[in-house]
C-alpha cells in the first residue's frame, strides 16, 4: 500500500479516521460470507439478511471509498504525462479537474440523487425479500453522502492546490 499523504485539513482528518471506519468493512465482509456459504452448504438454509448485509457493507465501501480514495490520491487518473509534471503543473491539473470535473459530477449526483433518497425515506423503504433488512432507506442514503464527501475531499485538495501555485518557486 502506498505511503498516505498526513492529513492536513479539518476534511482531510475526517476522511482519514472514515478511512479507519471503512476498512473493518471488508474483512467483515468476509466473515459475513464465511458465515452465510457455512450456513448454506453446511446447514441446508439460508440467511438473507446475512446476505444483504455483504451487499450493504459491500455499498459502503465503495460509496464511502470514493472520497477516501481520493484523498490517498488512489483514484484512477490517466498519468501518461501527468507523473513527470512539476509540483506546479500537477497542482494546475488537479485544480482544474476538481473545478471541471469532480465538483460538477458530485453535484449532479448528489442533486440527481435526493428525490429518490426522499422518497425511500418517506416510504421507510425496506427489503422486498421476507427475512430482509428493513434499512433500505439507509443505503439509498449514501449516494448523496459519497457526493458530498467527494465534494468536500475535493474541495480540500483545491485548496491544497492553489496554495502550490500560489508558492514562488515551486518546481
Amino acid at each position: 500500500m502506498p505511503q498516505e499523504t498526513p492529513p492536513t485539513s479539518m476534511i482531510d482528518r475526517g476522511i482519514h479516521r472514515l478511512s479507519d471506519l471503512v476498512l473493518w468493512c471488508v474483512p467483515t465482509m468476509a466473515v459475513l460470507v464465511l458465515v452465510i456459504v457455512v450456513l448454506r452448504y453446511g446447514f441446508n438454509t439460508g440467511a438473507i439478511a446475512a446476505q444483504e448485509s455483504v451487499q450493504y457493507l459491500h455499498a459502503a465501501v465503495f460509496m464511502l471509498g470514493a472520497a477516501i480514495a481520493l484523498r490517498a490520491d488512489q483514484h484512477v487518473r490517466v498519468d501518461i504525462f501527468y507523473r513527470n509534471f512539476t509540483s506546479r503543473q500537477k497542482a494546475w491539473v488537479n485544480a482544474l479537474g476538481h473545478i471541471v470535473f469532480t465538483l460538477p459530477l458530485c453535484a449532479l449526483i448528489g442533486w440527481g440523487s435526493m428525490d429518490y433518497v426522499i422518497d425511500s425515506w418517506s416510504a421507510s423503504e425496506a427489503s422486498p425479500e421476507p427475512g430482509g433488512l428493513p434499512f433500505v432507506f439507509l443505503l439509498k442514503t449514501l449516494i448523496p453522502v459519497m457526493a458530498t464527501l467527494l465534494a468536500l475531499q475535493a474541495l480540500a485538495q483545491l485548496q491544497t492546490s492553489i496554495a502550490t501555485l500560489r508558492r514562488r518557486g515551486t518546481s
